[in-house]
């Protein structure tokens, strides 16, 4: 694959501003197309683009059978290590079309095809990364799942997606737990109202899942039945996925992802953000059932010829704080993936990183955050410990990969707090609340002008009017990306959170970034959560959850008057900041973001909306007798 140039970013960003259609055909040319493409996009009359309409790809054929075809089918495709079974394995890049190619044999023996659905409910095991590679083959559009999601949650996906088959695991895996998905899985289909006809299962031996015949078959057989089949070429405009957001309440938004803007973005990104390419092992610690998964696990690296390692494990306790630093140095990661929050759980075990010394990083080279943002102090203490470029940068899952990051080119210096500027196709304004865009170093709506480059989604599946409605009608001609920020004079962006999280203290409007990066500056603090409160006079006002880094003495009475003091002091004291309370732990969704709802509720004496995503909700009972004990801790 092509790398870029030094200082070619620049370039490439006015070129993607002033001529966009000759820009991404000259991009689409870094793809092996079945049918190069001569027409860069179509626009609906809502300013929504078509990319490469008349151009004809299939993913993973351009994942897997492409470096093949080149030659490189003995070259590592997969890493897959486990911890949490003691399970290591290399495949190729011969070794995984082979298996990716029976299995879609074998999908294609129960009916499935070109546009029909197949829900995907795994662990992170090899054969998550098989299904959605095979499903690709076909042209069946999946959507994967998180693995352990409710029963309720699952049946929901399942009757808007509708598909023809479900393909799951008997079970989870996490250190100190089996989680066994034959409950869920049996809930699901019981609710669902359009229960798929066939039901795929991996048996793993830690909880084996009973089988209905006629309907239920086991993953070993079923793939060693297939007959390997050919990638199927498709319109570039062809749906790849849905992901559905996981929200709080109400119906999830089903994420559409089509193949050709997909698979042009991804490849341009790994070079333009990420700086791996062929034959390099790059790592993303997140899950399939998010849309880091989808980007960073299974498609872009395997796009450009790079190693993917598929990692069933905790930052933290499979088996220490040093686990991280053990899979880059023995797999030779160049670029790592991470979120924030998991280096927040590392800082909090080992505050030195010292676990890092016992292993050779001579090879990492670049760490990327992102999935939200990056307190300070963390990327400070990151900076400082591993001195490497460390870049928190900004995407969502609408996008499917960065709208800010730093270019992977020299020159470009971060600035803490900041997620970078803007890649190339996306053109950024900090909007007012009537639509205006407003100058540098005045916070407001983030929000992208329309058309929007490759990659990011057309549609909601199965309902166009919800797409408008949540993301295009409040600021016409943009995308409204629900997040607030600002831009400097330089043109770096940051990203203070969802505006929802926007916290109005007597007519002063802060966001809840700027206060937790207060919190987060202090010694004693590992991790943080601020939310706003109802109060009489202000309207409302913050109070903070802190959880404390181990080994720290002082009382929890002696934390929060320091962190109130704190606040002073860094934000002001019309921040009204009077409150906190120190906690075990903070409630998280599993893909690490804090559930700042949940917190809300839980200051407002209502029963707190406790959505499926959780990672534990033990959480939320510790909190809440924290919150009754009237105490700070």
């Amino acid at each position: 694959m092509q790398r870029f140039e030094t200082q070619e970013f620049p370039q490439a960003y006015a070129a993607a501003q002033e001529t966009p259609e000759a820009f991404w055909l000259e991009e689409a040319k870094r793809l092996s197309w079945h049918r190069a493409p001569t027409l860069a996009r179509s626009l609906s009359p809502e300013g929504i683009a078509a990319w490469f309409p008349d151009g004809r790809l299939n993913t993973s054929w351009l994942c897997l059978d492409a470096h093949v075809a080149a030659g490189h089918g003995d070259r590592t495709a997969l890493i897959y290590d486990s911890p949490v079974t003691g399970q290591k394995a290399h495949f190729s890049f011969a070794n995984l079309t082979e298996r990716v190619a029976r299995t879609a044999g074998s999908l294609r023996a129960l009916g499935v095809g070109v546009g029909d659905r197949v829900v995907i409910y795994m662990p992170m095991i090899p054969e998550a990364l098989i299904a959605m590679l095979a499903c690709a083959r076909l042209g069946a559009i999946h959507s994967v799942v998180f693995g352990g999601f409710a029963g309720r949650e699952l049946a929901v996906r399942i009757d808007d997606a509708q598909p023809k088959v479900l393909l799951t695991a008997s079970c989870g895996l996490e250190a100190d737990r089996v989680i066994p998905y034959e409950p869920l899985v049996r809930e699901a289909l019981a609710l669902a109202s359009t229960p798929p006809a066939h039901c795929v299962v991996v048996q793993r031996p830690q909880a084996p899942m009973a089988l209905t015949p006629g309907r239920d078959h086991p993953w070993d057989a079923f793939e060693a039945a297939g007959a390997p089949v050919d990638a199927v070429p498709l319109k570039a405009t062809d749906p790849l996925y849905i992901l559905y957001t996981s929200g709080t309440t109400g119906k999830p938004k089903g994420v559409v992802r089509d193949h050709g803007g997909h698979a042009v973005a991804l490849a341009a990104s790994m070079a333009r953000v990420y700086d791996t390419g062929p034959g390099e092992v790059f790592w993303a610690a997140s899950d399939v059932g998010w849309v880091v998964g989808h980007s960073y696990i299974c498609y872009a690296p395997l796009l450009v010829g790079a190693t993917t390692v598929l990692y069933e494990g905790k930052p933290v306790r499979t088996p220490d704080a040093g686990a991280f630093w053990r899979v880059i140095a023995e797999h030779g990661v160049k670029t790592f993936f991470a979120a924030p929050t998991a280096f927040r759980a590392l800082r909090k075990e080992d505050p030195d990183a010292t676990l890092r010394l016992k292993y050779d990083l001579s090879g990492f080279k670049r760490l990327m955050l992102a999935g939200e943002r990056c307190d300070p102090p963390t990327l400070e203490w990151l900076q400082d410990r591993l001195q490497i470029p460390v870049v928190d940068h900004w995407w969502q899952t609408e996008t499917g990969s960065p709208i800010c990051a730093l270019p992977a080119e020299a020159g470009w210096a971060p600035k803490v707090g900041s997620s970078g500027v803007p890649m190339p196709g996306y053109r950024l304004e900090v909007l007012n609340e009537a639509g205006d865009p407003v100058g540098p170093g005045k916070s407001g709506q983030l929000a992208l002008a329309l058309p929007l480059p490759p990659g990011t989604l057309p549609t909601v599946w199965g309902d166009q009017k919800r797409f408008r409605e949540a993301y295009l009608a409040r600021f016409p001609g943009y995308y409204d990306t629900g997040d607030g920020g600002y831009k400097d004079e330089d043109g770096y962006v940051f990203v203070m959170g969802r505006t929802d999280d926007v916290i109005n203290v007597a007519g002063h409007r802060l966001a809840t970034g700027e206060l937790e990066e207060a919190l987060a500056g202090h010694d004693a603090v590992a991790e943080c959560a601020v939310v706003g409160t109802s109060d009489p006079d202000r309207g409302e006002v913050p109070v903070g959850f802190v959880v404390l880094k181990d080994g720290v003495n002082l009382t929890a009475d002696a934390v929060v008057e320091a962190l109130i003091a704190r606040m002073r002091q860094e934000v002001g004291a019309f921040a009204f900041f009077r409150r906190g309370y120190v906690v075990a732990r903070l409630p998280k969704t599993r893909s690490g973001k804090i559930l700042r709802s949940v917190l809300r509720d839980l200051l407002e004496g209502r029963p707190p909306v406790v959505p499926s995503t959780i990672d534990d909700v033990k959480i939320v009972d510790e909190i809440a007798d924290v919150l009754a004990s009237g105490k700070t801790a």
